[in-house]
């Protein structure tokens, strides 16, 4: 190979180079090479790209769970409304307080979360009607008149008993959720299903100490 040759050879080789590198600091890191749909070609993206959640679609199954916990949070508010003028525990009160702060942002959160998408908004009372579906852990209309008609400290336990159980199908809806194929993948539902886990259960496991110190 001539001297002039090689050192063209050299050129391309440095030109090359430097594209590629320019090419990685434009994308904003390296390049990552997607492979394409059948009959489609790959395509270059950043690591940022291929990071981005933001495209990911929701499903049938995560709207219905948003619908569905709608009506859930509001038994959960009713029946914490219930408890004010039936115990005369500061704790019990106290824990209403907490169901009635949390639910009621998280109503309008999913609220939100439907009407940006589209979708229909359930109506927060449907399971006050004949013969509505409920969801799992919801307590029964005869349930709900049962616990309005105690006070003292056997409503305290009913209450418990009650939202211990409410607070457990909400863990059940959540599992159904996420064992359903493609759901739960939406970041906002991602992220709120799994703060309703973690903090359903916490609750659920203050709630049990709360009803043994009561039965003793």
């Amino acid at each position: 190979m001539s001297p002039t040759v090689f050192r063209a050879a050299l050129c391309l080789l440095a030109a090359l180079a430097a594209g590629c590198r320019s090419s990685q600091v434009a994308s904003g890191g390296p390049a990552i090479i997607q492979p394409g749909a059948p009959g489609q070609d790959n395509r270059v993206v950043s690591a940022a790209q291929a990071t981005d959640l933001s495209k990911v679609q929701y499903t049938e199954a995560d709207v219905k769970f948003m619908q569905g916990m709608i009506g859930h949070h509001q038994q959960a508010l009713e029946m914490a409304a219930l408890l004010p003028e039936r115990t005369s525990r500061d704790d019990m009160k106290l824990l209403a307080k907490r169901i009635e702060v949390s639910q009621l942002d998280e109503i309008q959160m999913m609220q939100e979360w439907l009407k940006a998408r589209g979708q229909a908004l359930p109506d927060p009372h449907a399971h006050h009607q004949h013969g509505a579906t409920l969801m799992p852990g919801m307590l029964t209309q005869d349930e709900m008149m049962k616990l309005s008609l105690t006070t003292g400290v056997e409503f305290d336990k009913q209450f418990l008993l009650g939202m211990i159980k409410h607070h457990g199908g909400a863990l059940v809806m959540v599992r159904e959720l996420f064992g359903t194929a493609g759901a739960g993948q939406d970041g906002d539902i991602f992220a709120f299903a799994s703060d309703v886990e973690a903090d359903q259960q916490m609750e659920i496991d203050r709630m049990g100490a709360l009803l043994k110190e009561l039965q003793k």
